[in-house]
């Protein structure tokens, strides 16, 4: 009798904790363990956390274009959770190296990097994530995640813990026939995923982040349905890296923009 109230009991707990840990973050999805993801950063000005963010090398973070408008200043790194930041070792200032052909009106060329004050040291908490090789091409509807501290429903508030959530690729004809219908061309370069025949997604403050196929980032969070997380509408779009490496290791090469 014991054993079996023991097992109810635990199982009850189970269920609280899950209710509480996967929530609707992101656009429902779940907290990032803390041993996972520890290239992904914060991109914030003088009033918090702005866009997203992920680290590609000791020196440098990728982000999108579009959160220059936002006039970041620093980057944290080697936290998930955002309310426990040491300035001296997690905050480093940064140079912005925005794409030279970004189009604001159309997210074209939505990427940017981000050179760091100082070299980050890699560690147990901080790691980079690798990008992909200038031939890859992700399938239809293959399994992919995206992850931010972005609002967790439209017109939401931002997080303070790292959120994550697997997203599907959609195919690029469905995608742009599907913003066509609300009479939006998409920019070339883009990934679709997520958004779309799912209400798993992004949300506004994920800007930046990666769109990640294994352990590879493939993308960086672009936009969606004119700020509208209320999925499923159209597939959310995020620029596809790999049409960028010659540009991104110019300047990794050149150590500055």
């Amino acid at each position: 009798m014991m054993h079996g109230l023991h097992k109810f009991l635990l199982c009850h707990f189970l269920t609280c904790l899950g209710g509480n840990a996967l929530g609707s973050e992101i656009i429902h999805g779940k907290i990032v363990p803390d041993n996972l993801m520890l290239y992904m950063a914060s991109v914030q000005n003088n009033e918090g956390h702005i866009c997203g963010g992920f680290l590609i090398s000791e020196d440098f973070v990728v982000t999108a274009a579009h959160c220059d408008k936002n006039k970041p200043t620093s980057v944290v790194l080697g936290t998930h959770n955002l309310k426990k930041v040491d300035n001296d070792t997690m905050r480093f200032g940064v140079k912005r190296c925005k794409h030279p052909n970004y189009e604001t009106h159309t997210n074209e060329n939505d990427i940017m990097l981000l050179k760091l004050s100082r070299k980050v040291q890699l560690n147990n908490r901080v790691k980079p994530i690798q990008l992909p090789r200038t031939d890859s091409k992700i399938k239809d509807k293959a399994k992919c995640h995206v992850a931010g501290w972005g609002l967790t429903k439209t017109g939401g508030k931002i997080v303070d813990v790292l959120q994550m959530v697997e997203v599907p690729v959609v195919n690029p004809e469905v995608c742009k026939r599907e913003w066509k219908k609300i009479r939006v061309n998409l920019p070339d370069n883009v990934i679709c995923a997520g958004g779309y025949d799912t209400n798993k997604g992004f949300c506004q403050g994920d800007s930046g982040g990666p769109l990640m196929n294994g352990r590879t980032a493939v993308g960086v969070v672009s936009f969606n349905m004119r700020k509208n997380c209320d999925y499923p509408n159209v597939p959310n779009i995020y620029t596809d890296i790999s049409k960028y490496l010659p540009w991104i290791k110019g300047i990794l090469e050149r150590k500055n923009c």
